[in-house]
């Protein structure tokens, strides 16, 4: 593999708390990209635009898990850059969205060296608390990801205190309408699933009638780490959609969890940010 440096002055953002991120991971990046400087968050900043301008930077390289790539990427709006997804994390979904479902750090590398990789702008779903990349989570099944962030770093007290209250707020919450325009069961769902990866906004919902299926859908998080994998319903297609409940409604946007407001708008947006990776549906 050729210098990519050569060609594509970059800087490299990883974080040691995202599930790939071993210290040997990381080295083997820094040998195969040779950034001019690697941020090693939590203990660096995020870079912003002004900076990665000043410094003459071309691509920003991001081998973190999905929460940490929102973080980042939505301090570079207006950025003329490139922004390159590494699969850093335990899901690692914004990476399969732009690279295809079986990405690999070998295969993006070299797609990269080889000038295989095309300028992207994939669309993103607008919230009220910022852009998710890939998926929001509305409803009280949203709470399933502070159980994640326990078993993530293996903290045993979390992860009891927390799954108890996953059951308690799945099963008992107050429930999440799509209010406009008006799709899915008028008494509402547990959790609804947003996304604009077809480049619109994609609608699930999910359900939780008994302990059943609020096993099945912690299994489907905590297991197999994708809560779409849960039983659900599709909704449907919009470019924008408004959902209410009777309570603030949970969020969970690129699997970090947020708290909302009793009503929130969505809606399906082209940020100013270029990827890079496989031309798909979803670009801008």
């Amino acid at each position: 593999m050729s210098d990519i440096s050569e060609t594509r002055p970059l800087w490299l953002l990883v974080n040691a708390a995202s599930g790939s991120n071993t210290a040997e991971s990381v080295e083997q990046l820094e040998q195969a990209l040779r950034p001019a400087r690697t941020l090693r968050f939590p203990d660096d900043e995020l870079a912003d635009r002004a900076a990665l301008e000043s410094a003459g930077v071309a691509t920003l390289a991001i081998f973190t898990g999905d929460g940490t790539a929102n973080s980042q990427v939505r301090r570079l709006e207006g950025w003329q850059g490139d922004v390159l997804v590494l699969p850093g994390g335990t899901q690692n979904l914004l990476a399969k969205a732009l690279h295809g479902e079986d990405c690999t750090l070998g295969g993006i590398l070299e797609s990269l060296a080889s000038d295989r990789l095309s300028r992207r702008q994939p669309r993103a779903v607008a919230t009220s608390q910022g852009p998710a990349l890939v998926e929001v989570l509305a409803g009280p099944g949203a709470t399933w990801a502070d159980v994640r962030e326990g078993v993530r770093d293996l903290d045993l007290s979390t992860i009891a205190s927390a799954l108890g209250e996953a059951v308690r707020t799945t099963a008992n919450g107050a429930p999440v309408r799509v209010a406009e325009p008006r799709l899915g069961k008028p008494e509402g769902y547990r959790a609804l699933r947003l996304d604009a990866t077809q480049g619109t906004l994609t609608l699930d919902g999910y359900d939780a009638q008994g302990i059943g299926d609020v096993a099945a859908q912690g299994v489907a998080m905590l297991v197999k780490r994708d809560f779409r994998a849960g039983p659900h319903d599709k909704l449907g297609t919009c470019e924008r959609v408004t959902v209410e409940s009777d309570d603030p409604i949970a969020l969970m946007i690129d699997g970090e969890r947020h708290d909302g407001s009793p009503r929130e708008t969505f809606a399906c947006i082209t940020l100013d940010v270029h990827f890079l990776g496989r031309a798909g549906p979803a670009d801008g």
